[in-house]
């Protein structure tokens, strides 16, 4: 009887030990905290030991934000952080009743706050991240005016009633065929239709959307010698914005203007809410080899990447998303069901055939100021280019993994000789091929028909319709408006040639 209580003692006091580790096993460290402020936001990364569960709640008078780890202890000086920019004053920390960890950020400012946790990946181990949202803010600094933004909404709007009435051509275009087969063609004398001269012209700014690649706990490539990616593209772009502010009827919108993350998808969204004529995302190209170098610049591929480096890259791009924690998806569920595949592939195809145009300028001009690392425009499905009605492209402007070429990736003298390149690729275009409704269409409008023999395109237009309301050739019409075929856009200022 001795022997058996003995061990049931020493089974009970093994078993407590076991408990014990087990408990010890589950208890979290904060290891460091991060901090990132942007214009509409601030993130909040806390780095743990292990996994752990979080209850976030706001409290008021004053403003808190309270932020409890269950089974967590602080090793880590939480008053570090770089609040400035922020909506918090103040971070206090300490024991929670009943254990765990108590994190209290004093606020000065109405929040949205949301968090969730990530798994380690090869950057980071767990970590709890808490999103401090502030309603009513624009992610971008001075945004869009709203007269121009009410501008651009018409003409976009117009545009899509000219694409959706494309769509609708293409679509019945078969069965209109097989009926003109059965049925005797008829002729139908029509009244002239009234001309209707130009309207005045909006003389817009274009917009190029600037997109810094990765940013705040996405570091992107690092460098030999220590450089971050995020660092240096963040520079290139801001000598680029500048080069294009400086420049008549041009804008430039910084998607990301400080050092904090945005997702893929956001940045796109961005650019869209700012009404961009074009977005151009920022990268510096990396290897496991330090060997190659060389600037490339990427457009979007409907059927994949066209090579292994191609498609490389444009994992380890899409990676970010996965780093940052965020997703979303572009819905086109505000169109006929039996249109959508038609109106996507329209406005995808020229998209497409706009962005290989200005990536092949835009090559052309940075071959001048660094070796290539590819002679072509290279096609890949980086996420940030797959805007369907904005023509983007992706551009590595070096490769960081080469010693050299990440020292002169940190020279301010070849950062702004990259900008001056990329603007002047974006330049060219624009010049040659303006927004109908844009300062430089109107400079080259009025240069071309200072008699005022002209029309501008209205909703249900086709090439034509215009050309016999006018009394002219098609063949001519095109000619004098360098069109080469018959796609034309509402709000375009026709030049109309003398019969």
């Amino acid at each position: 009887m001795r022997i058996v209580l003995r061990a049931v003692l020493t089974l009970s006091a093994g078993c407590a030990l076991l408990v014990a580790g087990v408990s010890s096993l589950q208890a979290a460290t904060v290891e460091s905290m991060r901090l990132w402020s942007a214009p509409d936001h601030a993130r909040l990364v806390f780095d743990l030991s292990a996994a752990a569960s979080a209850n976030v709640f706001s409290l008021d008078n004053p403003a808190r934000l309270v932020i409890d780890l269950d089974e967590s202890e602080m090793n880590t000086d939480a008053s570090t952080l770089p609040l400035d920019g922020s909506a918090i004053d103040s971070v206090r920390t300490g024991v929670r009743d009943g254990g765990g960890l108590r994190v209290v950020l004093e606020l000065n400012r109405e929040i949205s706050p949301r968090h969730f946790t990530l798994p380690p990946n090869d950057q980071y181990g767990h970590r709890l991240v808490v999103d401090l949202e502030y309603p009513g803010e624009s992610a971008v600094e001075n945004p869009i005016d709203p007269i121009e933004a009410m501008i651009r909404d018409q003409e976009i709007l117009a545009q899509r009633a000219n694409t959706q009435a494309q769509a609708q051509v293409q679509e019945q275009a078969p069965s209109q065929q097989a009926s003109s087969e059965q049925a005797a063609p008829t002729t139908v004398s029509q009244p002239p239709a009234e001309v209707q001269s130009a309207q005045p012209h909006p003389r817009r700014d274009i917009i190029i959307a600037i997109d810094p690649g990765h940013g705040g706990e996405d570091p992107g490539a690092i460098g030999p010698a220590g450089t971050r990616e995020k660092d240096v593209v963040l520079e290139i772009s801001r000598r680029l914005a500048a080069k294009i502010n400086e420049t008549r009827g041009f804008k430039a919108v910084l998607i990301r203007d400080g050092d904090y993350y945005l997702g893929l998808r956001q940045r796109t969204q961005l650019a869209r809410e700012q009404k961009a004529d074009f977005f151009v995302s920022i990268h510096a190209d990396a290897f496991t080899s330090p060997r190659p170098q060389g600037s490339s610049v990427y457009a979007l591929s409907q059927r994949g990447a066209t090579s292994e480096t191609a498609q490389w890259l444009a994992d380890s791009e899409n990676r970010s998303d996965l780093i940052g924690g965020v997703d979303g998806s572009l819905s086109l569920r505000d169109k006929d069901q039996v249109l959508r595949g038609v109106l996507l592939d329209l406005t995808m195809t020229a998209t497409l055939n706009d962005s290989l145009t200005i990536g092949g300028q835009v090559l052309e001009k940075l071959g001048r100021v660094n070796r290539l690392h590819k002679s072509r425009v290279e096609q890949a499905g980086f996420m940030v280019l797959k805007s369907p009605d904005i023509p983007s492209l992706l551009i590595e402007v070096g490769f960081i993994s080469n010693p050299e070429e990440e020292r002169r990736l940190r020279d301010p003298s070849h950062q702004r000789g990259l900008a001056t390149a990329i603007f002047s690729g974006l330049r060219d275009h624009f010049e040659g091929n303006p927004p109908p409704a844009s300062l430089l269409a109107w400079e080259r409008d009025n240069q071309r028909s200072p008699s005022g023999n002209e029309y501008r395109i209205q909703s249900g237009d086709t090439l034509s319709a215009i050309a016999i309301r006018h009394g002219v050739p098609v063949n001519q019409l095109k000619q004098a408006n360098d069109l080469n075929g018959d796609v034309i856009r509402v709000g375009q200022v026709l030049r109309i040639p003398s019969s």
